[in-house]
């Protein structure tokens, strides 16, 4: 056998390796991302995909999906990675109360770090952002009925039961850290039939429009101001602190460690950031793909 054939035999021999041995190739290196059915869920699966892209990653991305579901599918490896809310985290899966823990950034993360590594699923890191509900008004009908806090909306409320009518998801109504448990802990009750259930995007178009007088929403959404609203003051601090994090199974941290270490950039994604980002799709209307690009690019 020639030096040169078997020269050629040895390279095809390693790239044979190299394919079927799942080292450093990028086909064997897949992952499922997940994403919740809101902008934000879909900016942050796209920015995460970009970066493990560049790293040789094989991404899939599974988004649009509700929350319940989204965790259920991370716990039966169903998908790999999402980013997922400490307050939803420690108030819905977790079914704690305490408003110490809950209202305070650094224990609620840590609380659910420790709780979820007992169910295989890591906390990496949160980011800066804290996307808490918000209950939203347009700003001149909040000021003209001198309402600035949801203690002032609840006392209106209890004064003039079917004068506001109310927008919000199907999630938000029944959740633990929702509507029904704020009116408790507030002490109003807002009619049945002044309640109009509908898709979170929707809700921000018809306060727009007039067709609700106060609405949920997402401290971090960018149409807030682009559309005249006002976040009425949370004075009982009733909302927990919601900064986003990715959690991954931990089989595939333990296969791919390196995913922390990629995703790190990540973490300092600021609330303002994440607004001008949200605003960047829902109100300038750039694709998810490009938005995740400027941020990238913006961060080095």
């Amino acid at each position: 056998m020639s030096y040169l054939l078997k020269t050629y035999l040895c390279l095809y021999f390693c790239l044979w390796l190299l394919v079927f041995s799942g080292n450093g190739w990028a086909a064997d290196k897949r992952l499922i991302i997940g994403g919740k059915n809101f902008t934000e869920q879909y900016i942050l699966a796209e920015i995460a995909k970009i970066l493990l892209q560049q790293h040789g990653f094989d991404i899939t991305l599974k988004t649009g999906v509700g929350s319940t579901l989204l965790r259920r599918s991370l716990m039966s490896g169903q998908v790999d990675l999402y980013f997922e809310y400490t307050g939803t985290a420690y108030t819905v899966y977790l079914k704690q109360k305490d408003r110490a823990i809950m209202a305070d950034a650094e224990k609620v993360f840590n609380f659910v770090q420790q709780a979820d590594a007992k169910r295989g699923l890591v906390w990496l890191f949160p980011l800066k952002c804290n996307t808490t509900y918000t209950l939203m008004m347009q700003a001149a009908h909040a000021q003209g009925l001198g309402l600035a806090s949801i203690g002032d909306l609840a006392r209106y409320v209890n004064k003039n039961p079917q004068a506001l009518i109310f927008g919000m998801n199907a999630e938000f109504w029944g959740r633990p850290d929702g509507f029904k448990r704020l009116m408790q802990d507030y002490g109003f009750r807002v009619p049945i039939g002044k309640i109009r259930k509908m898709t979170t995007g929707l809700c921000y178009t018809a306060l727009k429009e007039g067709q609700i007088h106060v609405s949920m929403g997402f401290s971090t959404d960018g149409r807030i101001a682009a559309f005249g609203f006002i976040n009425l003051d949370d004075n009982q601090k009733f909302f927990p602190v919601y900064n986003p994090a990715p959690v991954v199974r931990g089989p595939v941290l333990d296969k791919y460690p390196e995913i922390r270490q990629i995703l790190k950039i990540m973490s300092k994604l600021s609330t303002e950031d994440m607004q001008q980002l949200n605003r960047s799709v829902d109100v300038d209307k750039i694709s998810v793909q490009q938005a995740a690009l400027n941020w990238l690019k913006s961060s080095g």
